[in-house]
């Protein structure tokens, strides 16, 4: 493999988990060149803007970006930052894995299951948004189009087929929010068609929640709106152990951008003790993008091994290691 990626490294403990991570990807030898750009907080005291021009372009020229947590500023300006990401580089399918890891502090086994979320319409497109100078009422649209429910509902069965996966559960709301959510499930259920081999199932999003915590190993691949599809992917979080351990793909058809979904935790900064995981297995999600399933394998494998050995694992994992300690497990591992 030889890509030249952009590396955003973020702000708070973004920097070192996003330093430990790349420490491992040299280690893996997986031939990636790294174009490093500046947004948040550390590009707005480097050149006064939160998304420099430099970067966006880096981003359109690579199509692949490898992200740390930015911090959004309380006040004007973007409501979020990676909303602004996703927004201007149409980046539709939001892919959030939920990998059981033995050795964490989690409820649940053996569970390996996928939501795959609509990251461009619904609720938090805010449409029409409005308040009134009072303060008694508040408003906004919730939008989703034919074309949104269906290119989210073919990645998810495409991504389904592709890693032989054997169910995709199609969350809703259906039966109350009758327009938005029915054209979402009408929409998905045509889809499901065109990939007879792989089962489909629907479910109304408050029993989904429930199930997952009764049941979570019924799961395999769910694909699902904006609003519900931030909500599961969280919850599936909490069944392996937190968001130390979730990272997310953002995939357009131009670019893709993969992430610790957590924050950046300026509280622990620059103390060397945060957990790279998320950072490590959103690595591993852009292997298997760029085409190299076998490092992500192998990166995913060294991840499980190294915290179920515990001797090394940073202090939220139940260790007492530092992040460049586990980064250097990791990397002996790999070799």
């Amino acid at each position: 493999m030889s890509e030249k990626i952009t590396v955003i490294r973020g702000d708070g403990i973004g920097p070192e988990i996003t330093d430990a991570t790349l420490e491992v990807l040299d280690a893996l030898d997986c031939g990636l060149e790294y174009d490093f750009q500046l947004a948040g907080l550390a590009a707005m005291d480097e050149v006064g803007e939160l998304l420099p021009d430099a970067t966006m372009e880096s981003m359109r020229s690579t199509r692949v970006t490898l992200k740390g947590p930015l911090t959004t500023p309380v006040g004007g300006g973007f409501r979020s930052l990676n909303v602004e990401l996703r927004k201007r580089f149409d980046l539709y399918a939001n892919v959030r894995p939920a990998l059981s890891f033995p050795g964490t502090r989690s409820r649940y086994e053996n569970i390996d299951l996928i939501t795959v979320r609509e990251n461009t319409e619904g609720a938090y497109l805010a449409e029409g948004a409005m308040s009134t100078p009072d303060g008694s009422r508040a408003e906004s649209k919730m939008v989703v189009t034919r074309k949104g429910c269906e290119r989210v509902s073919r990645y998810a069965f495409d991504m389904a087929r592709k890693l032989g996966r054997e169910k995709v559960t199609v969350v809703h709301k259906a039966n109350i929010l009758k327009d938005v959510s029915g054209l979402f499930l009408k929409v998905a259920r045509e889809v499901a068609g065109d990939y007879p081999e792989i089962k489909c199932d629907d479910m109304i999003v408050d029993n989904c929640c429930m199930q997952l915590v009764m049941n979570p190993q019924q799961f395999d691949v769910i694909v699902t709106t904006n609003l519900f599809g931030d909500i599961i992917s969280d919850l599936c979080a909490g069944l392996v152990g937190g968001l130390g351990l979730a990272p997310g793909a953002n995939i357009g058809d131009e670019a893709a951008m993969f992430e610790a979904v957590h924050g950046s935790a300026p509280d622990i900064a620059g103390q060397n003790i945060a957990n790279p995981c998320a950072m490590l297995l959103a690595a591993a999600q852009m292997l298997g993008h760029l085409g190299d399933e076998g490092k992500a394998r192998k990166l995913r494998k060294a991840i499980r091994d190294t915290i179920g050995a515990g001797d090394r694992t940073t202090p939220d994992l139940g260790g007492k290691g530092s992040t460049s300690e586990f980064a250097k497990a990791l990397c002996e591992r790999v070799k």
